[in-house]
């Protein structure tokens, strides 16, 4: 009987350590369209992770991009959602604003230091840090060094004030339309120039100052400074006006240029590049803040923290930026890493430009009014694009095209 009763409590005490032996906490991190293209870059990330974590099991899921929200809605309804989520800041924003998503001060404490000071903007809501920032990206300006020196300009704009004088310059001068400013949502415009879009429930973008910063780009239009088919040239067509000699600048993304190199070689040899300028709103032109959040609901904050610390990390953020070579560290020290910024003075274009693009990371800001604001997003932001169109075709004065917007937009503010 004690040889019985002994083996089975040993049973009983083996089966106990072995199911805890296995019971590790499951990580499920959710991604938005990465798969297959960089699987190799996730199965190692999640090897590292669980390495370095015994007890936690990392689990890497992506899925299209249209898909996230309502999985994700649908698993905290269900009480079983993922550790982390991949989000973009409007996203932020709105699940923020409905409670769906963990605030992380708390799990992150001084490690928020680690990330861009405009990346810790886009993902604060109401002074608390939402999501931790993942990659991202930003503008840089391209330009032809011949048609520059045709028109007797010898430096690239430090500020937007001196860009607007190149371009008049490069007009008059060298006969070739300068710019092709992607003016399809003005609203990003206005961030740039530190102006405000609505101010304690109404549309303030008529004012004094707006409508001034909107008067020059009619000017630059008028002169044909910009391509008389402006508002029709999204990035394809951008690209391709560069490419022929049509503009002399492009705003464009460093890989980009890679298009330029294999369409138009004899103008990729005359290319120069430099970062695009700031203005009054101090942020960086052309950035889409990538991120990862932490759902309502979610078993174990603390965790789920800790593996999207170690996603967004300066190691994986570079790690991640070399698979994907068209991508930015949303971290300060990652973006001096030897990889950006080795190729500041490289033959290479593209490597030039990776670097410039690298030193402008900090000011990178997503350029966008945060979901709830609007109560009627699309034919509001439809309605002022058509304004802005108006005014700097010449159609109307600025200040009256601005005028009527910012009516229609009260309009449906007021309600």
């Amino acid at each position: 009987m004690k040889l019985k009763k002994m083996l089975t409590v040993g049973a009983a005490v083996f089966g106990f350590a072995a199911m805890h032996a296995h019971a590790d906490t499951e990580l499920e991190f959710w991604t938005m369209n990465l798969a297959p293209k960089f699987n190799g870059y996730f199965e190692n990330a999640v090897s590292k992770f669980n390495a370095a974590n015994p007890g936690l099991k990392a689990k890497w899921v992506d899925m299209n991009w249209d898909q996230i929200q309502p999985k994700l809605i649908a698993s905290i309804a269900a009480g079983s959602p993922p550790a982390l989520v991949n989000f973009n800041v409007p996203w932020v924003h709105e699940f923020a604003a409905q409670g769906n998503i963990v605030a992380l001060d708390e799990y992150v404490g001084a490690a928020k230091n680690v990330y861009s000071v405009g990346a810790l903007k886009d993902v604060t809501v109401n002074g608390k840090m939402y999501a931790f920032p993942w990659y991202n990206s930003v503008s840089i300006i391209a330009y032809n060094k011949d048609i520059f020196n045709k028109a007797g300009v010898k430096a690239a704009p430090k500020n937007f004030d001196e860009l607007v004088s190149i371009a008049k310059q490069v007009k008059a001068k060298a006969g070739v339309a300068a710019f092709a400013p992607k003016l399809d949502n003005f609203e990003g415009w206005f961030y740039y120039a530190g102006l405000p879009m609505v101010q304690n429930g109404k549309a303030v973008f008529n004012s004094p100052k707006h409508v001034a910063f909107v008067q020059k780009f009619a000017d630059l239009y008028k002169a044909g400074v910009f391509p008389k088919d402006v508002f029709k040239m999204a990035f394809e067509q951008e690209i391709a006006a560069y490419n022929s000699g049509r503009i002399a600048m492009m705003t464009t993304a460093p890989q980009a240029l890679k298009r330029t190199e294999t369409d138009a070689k004899a103008i990729y040899d005359k290319t120069e590049v430099a970062a695009f300028p700031t203005d009054a709103g101090q942020r960086a032109f052309g950035a889409w803040l990538m991120d990862f959040v932490v759902p309502k609901g979610t078993k174990s904050p603390a965790d789920a923290a800790k593996l999207g610390l170690f996603l967004t990390s300066d190691e994986q953020q570079v790690a991640f930026s070399k698979a994907t070579e068209s991508t930015f560290p949303s971290t300060k020290k990652a973006n001096l890493d030897p990889y950006f910024q080795a190729g500041a003075k490289s033959a290479d274009v593209v490597e030039r430009a990776r670097a410039v693009a690298a030193k402008s990371m900090d000011n990178a800001r997503t350029l966008t009014i945060p979901p709830g604001v609007l109560p009627d997003g699309a034919s509001m932001n439809k309605k002022l694009q058509d304004e802005i169109q108006n005014a700097i075709e010449g159609r109307k004065p600025v200040k009256a095209a601005l005028d009527e917007a910012a009516a229609a937009w009260n309009e449906k503010l007021a309600k």
